[in-house]
């Protein structure tokens, strides 16, 4: 019993030291509530004075702006009296100055811009010489390095020829046997090629002539087979005639074939790859036309490398160029038309075509390509040495750029030199002040560029001088 007394006693004693500390606990807790919660009340006390600060200063800030409105609005309105009063005064002074100077304002107007036009032109004038200048300058030393570089890599040689074929012969005796028993053999040969012979008194030598140089090969290979072989009668002449033209047209084929792969264009026509061959044997004042499209289709190639440019579309549009040339006699219009035809013809590219057709003016330039197409077109013929130009038609070009000058207003005299690569213009230097030469200058060389057909460039260059003479006595 006195255990379970003892028992019940701690027990109790236990029960009441728990409760002890659980409300010392709860009061801690209670205690620092309290703590947190007057903090926070702190905290948002000072949160609600910043506010209120902030709230008023905002409502000052709006109430300076609606001063300056005010401010402004009253100031807009004062300008607004003032530019309508400057507009009066402004009418009545210009009023007064028309009274004063007996010019309306229009009138005035017009004085102003004549003057400031003369003054205008005098300065242009001289903005464009300089700004000629400059770029003269710098154009010529880029251009002449490119094209001299394309020239300096690419060099070939040139064979001028004519109209006519000259064949040796072993001795003057074969003249008879050629021409056979009453002419028979000639007329065979005149008739089967199309060539005429002529036997004249040239020691062991017959020439052949024909505007055809294909006929003339063909005529040409036969009467060499002929004097070799030694049977020279009509029969023999047909036999020999048939196979040279055979063999013609494979050397066509194969020239056409080796200037594709010498400039390397691939995957041509082969129709038009026999059309290249034939510019073997066609020549433009003596330059032959084959050899001539090759070296424009490695100069523009090497030019469109340096600029960056397409070598392969500007290679492709050299070589074809003048693709018209190998049929311009079989059809009418002129060799750019009859190329672009062909090339049609034949399923080339629309970039080729555009970029070939402009190299001689007849159309505006598609591309960069097509120009560089015209500049190696020009360079190729240009070049000296390259082809032939006849006396009449050398003196009717200088005669025509003299024309061209002597009829702009403004010329006194004209002289073409250096066979017409420089017009030298004497200005009337009453007429034409410093500033107008640099215009007439610029006029004189459109009218030539659009009116007269030349290689290269010509220089036209005017010269105006007035001098006052007078003597001591």
């Amino acid at each position: 019993m006195n255990l379970i007394s003892d028992a019940e006693k701690q027990a109790e004693s236990l029960k009441k030291e728990k409760i002890l500390e659980a409300k010392e606990e709860n009061h801690k807790l209670k205690v620092a509530l309290d703590s947190e919660i007057k903090d926070r009340r702190l905290e948002i006390s000072k949160s609600e004075r910043r506010l209120i600060q902030k709230e008023e200063s905002l409502d000052k800030k709006i109430e300076n702006l609606e001063k300056k409105e005010e401010n402004v609005a009253a100031r807009v309105k004062k300008l607004d009296e003032k530019e309508a009063s400057l507009d009066d005064q402004i009418e009545i002074q210009n009023k007064e100055l028309e009274r004063i100077s007996g010019y309306t304002k229009e009138e005035a107007k017009q004085i102003l811009l004549n003057n400031l036009e003369k003054d205008i032109r005098q300065e242009a004038a001289v903005m464009i010489k300089t700004l000629e200048l400059e770029a003269k300058d710098k154009a010529e030393v880029n251009a002449r390095e490119i094209i001299v570089g394309a020239i300096q890599r690419y060099a070939a040689d040139q064979v001028a020829e004519s109209t006519v074929s000259v064949v040796p012969l072993p001795n003057d005796d074969m003249k008879g046997r050629i021409i056979g028993r009453e002419g028979r053999n000639i007329r065979a040969i005149e008739t089967l090629t199309g060539v005429d012979l002529i036997i004249d008194d040239t020691p062991e030598a017959v020439v052949l002539s024909g505007f055809d140089p294909v006929k003339r090969e063909i005529a040409r290979m036969s009467l060499q087979r002929l004097i070799v072989d030694g049977r020279i009668h009509p029969s023999r002449i047909e036999e020999m005639v048939n196979k040279a033209e055979k063999d013609v047209w494979n050397i066509i084929k194969e020239a056409g074939e080796q200037a594709t792969f010498d400039v390397g264009v691939h995957n041509l026509h082969p129709e038009l790859v026999k059309l290249l061959g034939r510019l073997k044997y066609r020549t433009s004042y003596g330059q032959n036309v084959l050899i001539h499209s090759i070296e424009v289709a490695e100069l523009a190639g090497l030019m469109a490398t340096e600029l960056g440019l397409d070598p392969t579309l500007a290679k492709r549009a050299g070589l074809l160029h003048d693709i018209g040339k190998a049929i311009d006699h079989d059809k009418e219009g002129t060799h750019v038309d009859l190329g672009v035809e062909v090339l049609e013809k034949y399923k080339e590219s629309k970039a080729v075509i555009d970029t070939m057709k402009s190299h001689h003016g007849d159309y505006e330039p598609a591309n960069l390509e097509a120009i560089l197409i015209a500049a190696a077109d020009a360079l190729s013929a240009a070049r000296p040495g390259a082809r032939r130009e006849t006396l009449e038609t050398y003196i009717k070009r200088l005669q025509k750029l003299e024309e061209i000058a002597n009829t702009t207003k403004g010329v006194e005299r004209s002289f073409a030199i250096q066979a017409g690569r420089e017009i030298r213009i004497i200005a009337n230097p009453v007429e034409m002040n410093d500033a107008d030469i640099v215009f007439l200058a610029r006029e004189i060389s459109k009218k030539i560029e659009s009116e007269l057909q030349y290689p290269g460039q010509i220089k036209v260059n005017v010269v105006r001088e007035t001098k006052a003479v007078d003597y001591a006595k």
